[in-house]
């Protein structure tokens, strides 16, 4: 799960959020119309189906469900024996359940530390503690040697906001340091506010997520990026940073990844600090000037070394993936496609003498959902007319990376993909009167689970850590970057019988004891009961819209409108 839960947003006003004590109407109301289609009946959901799929997969015996590990072959076996059991047909049209992923593997070893020198100064950077790097490269060894450092603000080439962090400087062959986010820029009229027309003002763009900085670095032919970390631009603290140290997959491209930068990787704030301050710069005045358009690339002075040492091993990793067939002749061949990942972190550095990274939140439970509600689709009435797809994706913890195979290597025509919708955690703290949509307002799949919600008396709620970027962190991303409108929601804020505190303390507790931990287990207070209404309302969605007379369409403005649109030839 490429995000943490988003805190709890404080209501403003008690009449905006309701009484707490007020229960919402069941969620099974009379079909009505919306968006062309009919909104359904909530189907049966059972929480305890739920719960007994999320005690076998985040089993010990599922070692954590890693790629390439005993855990996948258990978890993928379990995936396609429940498909079959459920009644859903195979998803790969070559008559199997699954699509290969062809992945290497990269344990990178530190052969030389990060030593940074000026002039007769020289310095080197503790691994884990300080640095945190990596190679994608698929070759024994990757190094940079006495690389001139270059300060590359926020790493951001982006000409509609007029913004470019590059300007005037060559970074071929060189080191940068870039930082976290993207810039948030203050209103010439009130600097106390953002400016809204730079980047989306507080709301994260894609320039502002990791994986955009490494790929502008490699495109820019740097040898080295290093990225600042901070907690809270960041949204995680280090720790989840030094997390992908280990084994990381990457997909292969045909140069063998040799056009990446040949080191990527992250500096602690400190290191950071202590870096700029041996080129005689302060880091935060640094920081502040980059937050201008006139910002120009700062060269330091320094000079970076540092060397890793890989142990590499190729795998075809596997995405899992189902079908119901659509009742209509005229619309079967479109599809509504769902998505859930099922892996998670394997085995790892022992935490109290735990070394299994279970993932029972993250993301058992997400695949355990949307088993359910296939089930749902099994025995729908009416049956959808477009045809549904259950896409179970491998190393999305490794980068997204079966979602993005199956986007560039999509086994059913991405034109005839009408939307997707992904399920990452489900809520096990109780039932909300609200559900919070991560990315609102981006498409008009709002409107369709604003229908959905509806029915069931229940509110949206926009993303109330829009600047953490967590749209672009987990798999309904690759679906949006080629065109697809993809919907994406988390667990609502304002829960029944709770006070406003309840949400913020959960979520907290979450974050800084089990996220990406050993502990994230089955916890004896789980209430499933928000998760069987969630699953019900995703179920209502994705029926209404594979029976809606047309394809729902990104907003107007929309970053990924342009690709959908030259993709449907409008």
């Amino acid at each position: 799960m490429k995000r943490l839960l988003l805190t709890f947003a404080i209501c403003a006003a008690a009449a905006a959020c309701g009484n707490s004590e007020e229960t919402p109407p069941p969620a099974t109301q009379p079909p009505t119309q919306s968006a062309g289609a009919t909104i359904p009946a909530a189907p049966a959901v059972d929480a305890n189906a739920i719960l007994e799929r999320i005690k076998v997969l985040s089993s010990d015996e599922y070692e954590g469900r890693a790629p390439g590990t005993k855990g996948e072959d258990l978890t993928v076996k379990y995936l396609v024996d429940e498909s079959k059991t459920l009644g859903l047909q195979p998803g790969n049209p070559d008559g199997t359940y699954v699509q290969k992923v062809p992945l290497v593997g990269i344990t990178g070893a530190q052969a030389q530390p990060l030593t940074i020198t000026k002039g007769a100064q020289k310095k080197a950077y503790k691994w884990s503690d300080e640095v945190v790097a990596w190679t994608r490269r698929v070759a024994d060894t990757s190094s940079i040697a006495d690389s001139d450092i270059i300060f590359a603000g926020y790493g951001v080439e982006a000409p509609e906001f007029n913004w470019n962090d590059f300007k005037g400087v060559d970074v071929r062959g060189k080191t940068i340091v870039v930082l976290v986010n993207d810039p948030q820029v203050p209103s010439a009229s009130d600097p106390s506010q953002l400016d809204d027309k730079v980047f989306n003002g507080k709301a994260m763009t894609y320039y502002g997520r990791w994986t955009y900085k490494y790929e502008k670095a490699a495109e820019l032919g740097a040898a080295g990026v290093f990225i600042v970390h901070e907690t809270g631009p960041a949204g995680y603290p280090f720790p989840v940073v030094q997390g992908f140290l280990g084994e990381r997959f990457s997909l292969v491209a045909e140069d063998k990844n040799m056009s990446k930068a040949s080191v990527e990787g992250w500096l602690s704030l400190d290191a950071a600090k202590s870096l700029f301050a041996m080129a005689g710069q302060d880091f935060d005045a640094l920081k502040k000037q980059a937050l201008s358009r006139d910002f120009k690339p700062v060269p330091l002075g320094l000079k970076a070394s540092m060397g890793l040492r890989n142990t590499m091993r190729t795998i075809d990793s596997q995405n899992v993936i189902a079908k119901v067939e659509g009742s209509d002749a005229r619309l079967k061949d479109e599809y509504v496609v769902y998505s859930s990942h099922w892996d998670h972190l394997g085995v790892g550095t022992p935490v109290d003498g735990d070394k299994i990274y279970n993932g029972a939140l993250d993301n058992a439970s997400g695949v355990a959902a949307l088993l359910e509600m296939a089930k749902a689709f099994t025995q729908a009435q009416p049956k959808p007319k477009r045809s549904i797809l259950f896409l179970f994706v491998t190393a999305e913890e490794q980068g997204l990376l079966g979602s993005e195979f199956y986007a560039t290597n999509p086994l059913y025509p991405l034109e005839k993909t009408v939307a997707n919708i992904n399920l990452d955690g489900v809520n096990q703290w109780g039932r909300t009167k609200d559900i919070t949509v991560v990315g609102m307002g981006a498409s008009d799949l709002d409107d369709v689970l604003r229908a959905a919600a509806q029915a069931q008396g229940r509110t949206l709620n926009p993303d109330p850590e829009s600047e953490k970027g967590f749209y672009y962190r987990s798999d309904h991303f690759n679906f949006a970057k080629v065109g697809v409108p993809a919907l994406y929601t988390d667990t609502g804020v304002n829960f029944v019988g709770k006070d406003e505190a309840f949400s913020k303390s959960k979520r907290d507790e979450y974050t800084s004891t089990d996220y990406h931990k050993p502990s994230d287990e089955i916890k004896p207070d789980w209430d499933l009961s928000g998760a069987v209404e969630d699953v019900q309302l995703m179920f209502m969605v994705g029926h209404m819209v594979a029976n809606t007379d047309r394809y729902p369409e990104w907003k107007a403005g929309n970053e990924f409108k342009a690709k959908r649109d030259a993709m449907l030839g409008r």
